[in-house]
């Protein structure tokens, strides 16, 4: 790691991380299915172009991201999660649910964090699972009977919505 002020494993962490967007690209993939760079441009937050490929660039140099071209088309990128990103789904869900407890955080995405905290680890361990069968192409567990755990999240963040409009 180039530069780093100390080899304390927050400040490490810190040089990835430590900017506005890198952790919501991250959160675009993973809860969001995004994978390709105009999926991740029409974000709520409004990422710009150049930053959005500045953070796609870091989090594929620090081997977060792997980036190979699309075969449905030919000059489209597709971007997967690594074993190392999804190693961070713990940490998503604990940041999540924190700021569900103190900061105003809008209801569709307090639902997902709801689904992903009353499930616990069990439930972050088979959506790693999923995660790793979408970008990895592997499984370690079996595939769960019923609905998936992104299907879940998908539906507790489409009643929320669903519910606002009614209101």
């Amino acid at each position: 790691m180039r530069d780093a002020r100390s080899r304390c494993p927050i400040t490490l962490s810190l040089e990835i991380f430590g900017d506005r967007w890198t952790l919501l690209v991250l959160r675009d993939v993973v809860f969001g299915g995004a994978r390709h760079f105009r999926e991740l441009l029409g974000g709520e937050e409004r990422i710009s172009s150049n930053v959005l490929a500045d953070r796609l660039a870091v989090l594929v140099d620090h081997g977060l991201l792997t980036r190979a071209g699309d075969a449905s088309h030919k000059q489209k990128v597709t971007y997967s999660l690594t074993e190392r990103a999804i190693d961070l789904v713990p940490v998503l869900v604990q940041l999540s649910a924190w700021g569900v407890r103190h900061l105003p955080v809008a209801d569709e995405y307090a639902a997902r964090a709801a689904v992903l905290t009353a499930g616990g680890p069990p439930l972050w361990e088979a959506f790693m699972d999923e995660l790793r069968e979408t970008h990895l192409g592997t499984r370690r567990g079996k595939a769960p009977d019923g609905p998936t755990v992104a299907e879940r999240l998908d539906a507790a963040y489409a009643a929320a919505v669903r519910d606002r409009r009614t209101e």
